[in-house]
């Protein structure tokens, strides 16, 4: 099978699309066409695939982006048995002559609105139910795959969910430290920035530093490299997957310090999951899914939502308890990991999402291939 992989914001070595499901793909023998911003993110595109490069979708700009990517598509579905795409802004490149098409549903893009600062708010608040009417049109018109299943609550057809799950190793990686706490993802106020500024001020005299690992909102870049400055934190910018999470290891807690927005409510933080995977125990904040998940397992800490000098103490006092007391935070960890091992490893769910995709790209004809529930291409 021949697909073609298209995004023109994610970052080319995002931890789903590349190191999951293009991974998952080759490992069964299939060709990948990847369209993807790989000079923007100066990216060497792996020798097993076969790259398109185009711009990166960034901010008020992406015309330009949606323009490269539109002739992209022609030339990387010519050949192609299907075509995967993970952005919402790639509904409006769509060649007419294509093969099956998949849309990855990553997030709720219209509540993630209220979180994109760089935004005015007239746009703010007229896109949403245009984001809404892009969905439905989307849902009559491709194949769909959901992160999470809190999405079904937005579409009428029944689409499968192939969660973000991460790569487990197959035996319990160290022991947690109590020197340091981590932090893995994208960096933006929405998502604890500022909070975790703070904390790496109020832990430094207490001989615990934090490292950050990933890129940064533009609007908090200033705050990290001052912090950075000062000593008080390491922040590493965008480092690939699978090195992020081995450099997380041995950490004394890993943070998850969303705030309480619609956009992030309904889904449980891929982070969550990655420091379990790594025996890291969890401090996060109480979105829902994520405090379930953590207070079943009991391995972390949920502190509550509030301003930032409160989320900051409740953080501090949480990391120091685990400081002093290595019995529970290596239980914590190990708890986490076989929770991890057994039930959010990747393999789990690959060959699920291989298999929807052999089977659409062998019924190109939706009348070849209705199912109840399924709503497929015209």
């Amino acid at each position: 099978m021949r697909v073609c992989v298209g995004t023109i914001v994610h970052h080319p070595e995002d931890a789903r699309i590349t190191h999951r499901q293009i991974r998952a793909l080759l490992d069964a023998g299939h060709q990948v066409t990847f369209i993807a911003p790989f000079t923007h993110c100066n990216v060497t595109p792996p020798p097993e695939i076969r790259p398109i490069d185009v711009p990166r979708a960034v901010g008020l700009h992406r015309r330009k982006a949606i323009r490269a990517a539109r002739a992209a598509l022609k030339r990387g579905v010519k050949d192609a048995d299907i075509l995967l795409i993970h952005d919402i802004e790639l509904l409006l490149a769509l060649p007419r002559k294509r093969p099956p098409t998949v849309w990855d549903v990553h997030e709720d893009t219209a509540a993630a609105m209220e979180a994109k600062t760089y935004l005015p708010d007239p746009i703010r608040n007229v896109l949403p139910p245009l984001v809404r009417s892009m969905e439905g049109r989307a849902e009559r018109r491709m194949h769909l795959f959901l992160a999470e299943e809190s999405y079904r609550e937005r579409f009428a057809g029944d689409h499968p969910v192939i969660p973000n799950l991460t790569y487990v190793p197959d035996s319990p990686p160290p022991a947690p430290g109590d020197n340091r706490i981590v932090y893995i993802g994208h960096l933006a106020e929405a998502r604890g920035a500022i909070e975790m500024i703070e904390i790496a001020r109020r832990l430094r005299p207490h001989g615990v530093r934090l490292d950050l690992i990933g890129p940064a909102d533009a609007d908090v870049r200033p705050l990290l490299r001052d912090a950075q400055r000062e000593g008080v934190l390491d922040w590493f910018g965008h480092v690939p997957n699978q090195h992020a999470l081995r450099m997380a290891e041995g950490a004394l807690a890993g943070l998850s310090l969303l705030h309480d927005l619609p956009n992030y409510r309904g889904s449980t933080p891929t982070k969550v999951i990655e420091y379990m995977a790594r025996g890291i125990p969890v401090i996060t904040t109480p979105l829902p899914r994520a405090a379930s998940l953590v207070g079943r397992v009991d391995c972390g800490t949920i502190v509550p939502f509030g301003d930032v000098e409160s989320v900051v103490g409740a953080v501090t006092q949480a990391v120091l308890r685990l400081r002093d007391n290595p019995e529970r935070r290596n239980a914590m960890g190990a708890r986490g990991y076989f929770e991890a091992l057994h039930h959010y490893h990747w393999p789990l769910v690959s060959g699920e999402f291989v298999g929807h995709l052999e089977r659409w790209a062998e019924a190109p004809d939706a009348s070849q291939a209705r199912q109840p529930g399924r709503v497929l291409p015209v």
